[in-house]
């Protein structure tokens, strides 16, 4: 019973008051064992890339449900962007998320029985003034411990060493894409949800990643966008098992 619970069984809803999504370039050979048997790196030129979402997220619930039920938390999530390709169907370009981090106990409890996206609960110190915004992040053995610090004022350019030689190049690799997906073992299938969102209008900024223990245990990692938004309704469908190729 535990197995099928853990594969997103209802349709969910929320409100991202914020998110702050930085991307990281790194050698596709580094990233691709990272993913699940059925899954393809999306890369760009050589590159894959690895994402850290920062997200507030308010009023999530099951879909359908009073506001009442809903609950606010903080979310701290790594995951590589990836490709899903099915045989004689469309291609999905989405995500395999690695590790989650919130500030709330009901989120790592709910989160952990009913989806594959390993919650973790972590202290959160979020501060914002105006276009400033500083985000420490503190989690347990210090595994995925975080500090940015973002203005969000706009930049005209990806940052310095980027691969992307455009903003509409970088604008493609702009998380959260619509799918997330993992591998499920006792069925030998892919889980695919797929996310819904509008006034979705991500605006590129500048960050500074003062530091990422969770990005130590790469070599090289290099910033490759950031990009935020405000005020998006988002959903989720219910989780689908697809057929490998």
């Amino acid at each position: 019973m535990l197995p099928a619970l853990k594969r997103h069984p209802f349709a969910v809803e929320a409100f991202f008051r914020w998110s702050l999504v930085l991307a990281y370039a790194l050698p596709a050979r580094t990233l691709r064992p990272l993913l699940p048997l059925g899954l393809e790196l999306d890369t760009y030129e050589d590159r894959g890339f690895l994402a850290i979402a920062l997200v507030q997220t308010e009023n999530l619930r099951p879909k359908g449900f009073p506001r009442a039920f809903g609950r606010d938390f903080f979310l701290s999530g790594y995951r590589v962007f990836a490709r899903f390709a099915r045989p004689g169907r469309q291609t999905l370009r989405g995500l395999r998320i690695l590790r989650s981090d919130t500030d709330r106990r009901v989120m790592v409890a709910l989160g952990n029985l009913f989806t594959h996206y390993g919650y973790a609960l972590s202290t959160i110190d979020m501060r914002r003034d105006g276009d400033h915004m500083e985000i420490n992040v503190t989690t347990p053995s210090r595994q995925a411990d975080l500090h940015v610090v973002a203005d969000l004022s706009g930049v005209t350019a990806p940052p310095e060493g980027s691969p992307f030689r455009t903003l509409a190049d970088a604008r493609r690799f702009a998380g959260p894409l619509p799918y997330t997906f993992d591998f499920d073992e006792p069925t030998g299938k892919m889980l695919v949800v797929r996310g819904l969102r509008s006034a979705w209008e991500p605006r590129p900024v500048h960050v500074e990643t003062q530091a990422s223990s969770f990005l130590e245990r790469f070599d090289s990692p290099r910033l490759a966008n950031a990009f935020f938004v405000e005020n998006v309704p988002y959903a989720w469908r219910p989780g689908v098992l697809e057929d490998l190729s």
